[in-house]
């Protein structure tokens, strides 16, 4: 095993690599910008070295400078975290050439799966279903029949993207040659790439993934998957696991074309494979992504199975300690990301001075962050600052355990995304598992500013409850009780006995 691992990151995600690294036995180094001198991370790890000023660009993005301070700290290894150069396969080579190890896959397996064209031609060749999509080149008559071909509405997508950059919804004719501009400015100012490509729009569609992990002696399996279909921006927001829309069959069939997808491009260490499945059950491979994911705690509580250590333990040579048959999902798992946006703004990021900090505790509760009391929230980075994570019996304990840490969890000086989550959790289309990824911007999307009664949470028990019973459709009904009742809750409690015996 390694005796002192680089983290190339900042943030929540640093920490929890840390943490990991030290339940392993093995010293730390962090990085950091001017204005993360006295950040989480740093505080954390063992030894912290100075990287450059405060744009990622200047700090975290630049490669050589990690690469220096690792060979300076005297670590074996450098690992990535999520975001920044996390799926960069220049990065990964140097770091390579520089004679320390790469905790993550190849930068051959990252360089064709992060070409989004290049892995649905693979996807293709090896019978894994993908979106309909066409490529297209600058000429506009060809992009307008290559638009005509697949019909509206669409998406255009960059080859290189990811986090929701480089995509345009186009839903008319008259959209489309300005939404492809955009996309190729957005992806060239993001990835150095404006290479784009047209995709089919699967609506009332779910997002699933499953996560896979895959050792340097052929072995490979996944822990199932995960709902992330609670979106905005195309950026996740809300994710789960396992997923209520999937079936033991579905799972194992998916499960086997993301196993089919890493073995196609020698995939080693942690990788999520990520699908659209649409409302008759079908699913069509949407991308892989080449490091480990936000949300990967969620997996991690219903399977016991840490994948931050599990990624050290592969890039060390040795070979996984799981088979197939010993992975089991026990319970249900929620995760809300906390960010610093206004959500009553349009999520418009926020920055300042956290004043104030009261972490959530008890059964089933797990926070990680990169916050403390005192600390600054810059403008500089993403807006995540900290990931609120609960476990379950099943999946009506989860939610109400999430609406009980939410309440509990208080950030003081800045605005967050916690009155968002906390209406979600109320949200009898949550509750009944009647979503998908036009849930928060849809047509019939979720409304942050209708108010709460105060029986909305006994009443979210008892329909939450009613789906774990399998009686979704009775569940449902109460839901659209409340809304026919405009809003009043007496009358959709009055609703919920007709199932329920009092004192229930």
């Amino acid at each position: 095993m390694f005796k002192k691992v680089l983290i190339a990151n900042r943030g929540e995600i640093a920490v929890r690599v840390v943490r990991a690294c030290q339940e392993r036995g093995i010293k730390t180094v962090a990085v950091y910008s001017d204005v993360d001198r006295t950040a989480l991370h740093v505080r954390y790890a063992d030894e912290a070295y100075h990287i450059g000023p405060a744009p990622a660009q200047e700090s975290y993005l630049n490669g050589q400078a990690i690469i220096e301070a690792a060979l300076r700290a005297g670590a074996d290894a450098v690992h990535p975290g999520y975001g920044f150069l996390s799926e960069n396969a220049d990065f990964a080579q140097m770091v390579m050439d520089a004679g320390l190890t790469w905790i993550g896959p190849s930068p051959e397996a990252i360089r064709t799966m992060g070409d989004k064209i290049a892995a649905r031609k693979l996807m293709t060749q090896i019978g894994v279903p993908v979106v309909p999509g066409v490529e297209v080149g600058f000429h506009e008559e060809e992009v307008i029949q290559a638009a005509e071909s697949l019909g509206y509405p669409l998406l255009v997508k960059a080859s290189a993207g990811g986090g929701g950059k480089g995509m345009r919804l186009v839903s008319s004719p008259r959209e489309l040659l300005r939404s492809l501009a955009a996309a190729r400015r957005e992806a060239l100012s993001a990835f150095g790439n404006d290479t784009v490509y047209l995709e089919k729009v699967i609506s009332r569609a779910r997002h699933i993934e499953i996560q896979v992990l895959a050792d340097h002696h052929g072995n490979y399996i996944h822990l199932g998957e995960r709902e992330c279909s609670i979106q905005r921006r195309h950026q996740k927001l809300i994710e789960e696991a396992p997923s209520m829309a999937v079936t033991p069959e579905l799972r194992q069939a998916m499960g086997e074309a993301a196993l089919r997808a890493a073995r196609a491009v020698g995939y080693t260490n942690a990788g999520t494979v990520e699908f659209l499945l649409d409302r008759d059950g079908r699913f069509y491979f949407l991308e892989m992504n080449t490091r480990l994911q936000v949300e990967h705690a969620v997996t991690e509580l219903v399977t016991g199975i840490d994948i931050v250590k599990e990624q050290l333990t592969i890039a060390a040579g040795r070979r996984l300690r799981w088979r197939q048959e010993d992975v089991q999902i026990i319970g249900h798992a929620i995760e809300c990301r906390i960010t610093a946006e206004d959500p009553y703004n349009d999520f418009m990021p926020v920055a300042g001075r956290i004043t104030s900090l009261i972490e959530p505790t008890g059964p089933g509760v797990r926070l990680e962050s990169g916050i403390y009391a005192g600390c600054e929230v810059t403008p500089y980075y993403d807006p995540l600052i900290a990931k609120l994570v609960v476990w379950g019996e099943n999946r009506a304990e989860a939610i109400l355990r999430m609406r009980r840490a939410l309440e509990e969890l208080r950030i003081g000086g800045i605005h967050t995304s916690v009155p968002f989550h906390q209406r979600v959790m109320d949200s009898a289309r949550f509750q009944t598992g009647q979503f998908d990824t036009s849930f928060v911007e849809g047509p019939d999307g979720f409304c942050l500013t209708s108010e709460v009664q105060p029986e909305l949470v006994r009443i979210a028990a008892i329909a939450a409850a009613l789906v774990e019973k399998e009686r979704s459709e009775q569940a449902l009904m109460l839901g659209q009780a409340h809304q026919r009742m405009g809003g009043n809750h007496s009358g959709w409690k009055q609703a919920a006995w007709r199932y329920f015996p009092r004192g229930w």
